[in-house]
């Protein structure tokens, strides 16, 4: 069983201060929750940028604060920046963060409904995305909230826009996509890529039961106040970043499951080599 990957998710575009004094928005903020999960233990971390005034941004002005400040402490750590389709529709937007030559870039692989947003993610756009990681080295960061964009991913690779190692993210318990149930998660699993690293997410309550079968499973884990900002099933106790990845570490010491070192992922052919020389 391959140690466990842990991407780490502080941000997103939902949580705000309102929600949730724990969610970090300031590029200060964001570096310091990284560095202490990293100092915990961490294989990656799945970026999003925030604007001064706490708005989901794709500047890559700011992003490249934020990762000038992780590298600074953490330069082996596995780097993803989002190229999210929920705010903003423009290839130049969506693609802007790229030209910093993280190691991944998020990409969703069809348009899909949240609760009260929809993230828009047409054929083009998907191809055009894929195509420019591919030129600068980037590696996809594949993002899946049902069985279709696995297929969709695989259709990929036929047009030669994808090529392995694939990280993959399957992210359960949206309202319009794959929920957390074990039949669910099989059939998943069955169809990836081959040469797939995987790892179940799971939003809301649903985090800590995704987390903990894949573990179980030997897959990794996408955990952060991203995707849940409560502690506890039955929302009482607001989370911390630290307090999400610290168990997950107890977890993986249940399982016997040592985590992935960033390296050991980067040199399996996740880091961006153009950058990293």
């Amino acid at each position: 069983m391959q140690d466990l990957i842990i991407n780490f998710t502080p941000t997103g575009m939902v949580p705000t201060k309102d929600m949730t004094k724990h969610v970090p928005i300031s590029a200060a903020e964001i570096i310091e929750d990284v560095h202490e999960a990293y100092e915990i233990g961490i294989t990656m971390v799945h970026l999003h940028a925030r604007d001064e005034n706490g708005v989901p941004t794709y500047k890559s002005a700011i992003y490249r604060d934020i990762l000038e400040g992780i590298k600074k402490y953490a330069p082996d750590l596995v780097t993803c920046c989002s190229l999210s389709g929920r705010n903003f529709g423009a290839f130049e937007q969506r693609s802007e963060v790229l030209e910093l030559l993280p190691d991944l870039g998020s990409l969703t692989l069809s348009s899909l409904n949240f609760p009260r947003a929809a993230s828009i993610n047409a054929p083009n756009m998907i191809q055009q995305l894929a195509a420019k990681m591919q030129e600068l080295g980037i590696k996809p960061e594949l993002e899946v909230f049902d069985l279709g964009m696995i297929n969709y991913a695989k259709y990929l690779q036929k047009k030669e826009l994808l090529n392995g190692p694939h990280y993959i993210n399957i992210i359960l318990g949206n309202i319009a996509g794959m929920q957390t149930n074990i039949t669910t998660i099989g059939a998943a699993l069955s169809q990836l890529p081959e040469n797939s690293y995987w790892s179940l997410g799971g939003i809301g309550n649903q985090q800590l039961k995704a987390n903990s079968i894949a573990i179980a499973l030997g897959g990794g884990v996408r955990v952060g106040v991203e995707d849940n900002i409560y502690f506890d099933k039955k929302n009482t106790k607001l989370a911390t970043n630290a307090d999400l990845i610290k168990r997950i570490h107890e977890l993986a010491a249940v399982h016997e499951r040592a985590v992935m070192k960033p390296a050991d992922l980067g040199n399996k052919g996740f880091y961006n080599q153009q950058a990293r020389g």
